[in-house]
């Protein structure tokens, strides 16, 4: 095994949550264990990436951002890794080549939030993701009717799974996918760096509430 990569093991099914996490907060971490909960993953892997294509902007030092992602969620079925650095990847569709071809016999989840449902055709070769592995979308405050009727939603709604059948998801065929309700912690990444409560340094913001296990 490449040095710093996760670990995994043929059968196991592995939840990808990707983002700049900049700065990783309550919400990621409630979203994951509902993640590990619903979708009958194995574990959940934090992809904290170099920078978000879609960002204008650069996010704080990738350190400080693994640091705060570490501080916020400590659960033993859950890796914090800057795999794609490692990887040398930039978009989503590029990610998921690598890493199916890196681990084979691991099974893989995307997961997101519904407002990124509600985006996903906006991301480089976004049919390529869907086709490529399942997908778990999670609802966000406010995002859920956006979500249910975004491009994606509407392409691919033959092979939407019922939410009751969530379980089955890292188990489905792509293209698969399935949508579920959870409470949700309405706290972002946007609204904490426009309160000033995130630096970008190498040391937990004050204000961002830690959660453990």
């Amino acid at each position: 095994m490449r040095q710093g990569f996760p670990i995994a093991r043929t059968g196991e099914v592995i939840g990808l949550l990707g983002g700049s996490f900049d700065p990783a907060h309550v919400g990621h971490a409630h979203i994951t264990r509902e993640a590990l909960k619903r979708f009958g993953l194995t574990r959940v892997w934090w992809l904290v990436s170099p920078g978000n294509p879609l960002k204008s902007h650069g996010p704080a030092p990738l350190g400080a951002r693994l640091a705060q992602a570490r501080w916020v969620i400590d659960h033993p079925r859950v890796n914090i890794t800057d795999i794609e650095a490692k990887l040398g990847t930039r978009y989503t569709a590029q990610t998921l080549v690598r890493l199916r071809a890196y681990y084979p016999g691991v099974r893989f989840v995307w997961l997101m939030g519904a407002d990124n449902l509600a985006q996903l055709h906006h991301w480089r070769n976004w049919r390529q993701i869907m086709r490529s592995v399942p997908v778990g979308v999670l609802a966000r405050p406010g995002d859920r009717m956006a979500a249910r009727t975004s491009p994606a939603a509407r392409l691919f709604a033959p092979s939407r799974l019922a939410g009751r059948a969530s379980q089955l998801l890292g188990h489905a065929q792509a293209p698969a996918w399935c949508f579920v309700n959870v409470p949700m912690v309405a706290q972002s990444s946007t609204a904490i760096r426009a309160t000033g409560g995130w630096t970008g340094q190498d040391t937990p913001p004050h204000g961002i509430l830690n959660t453990v296990g």
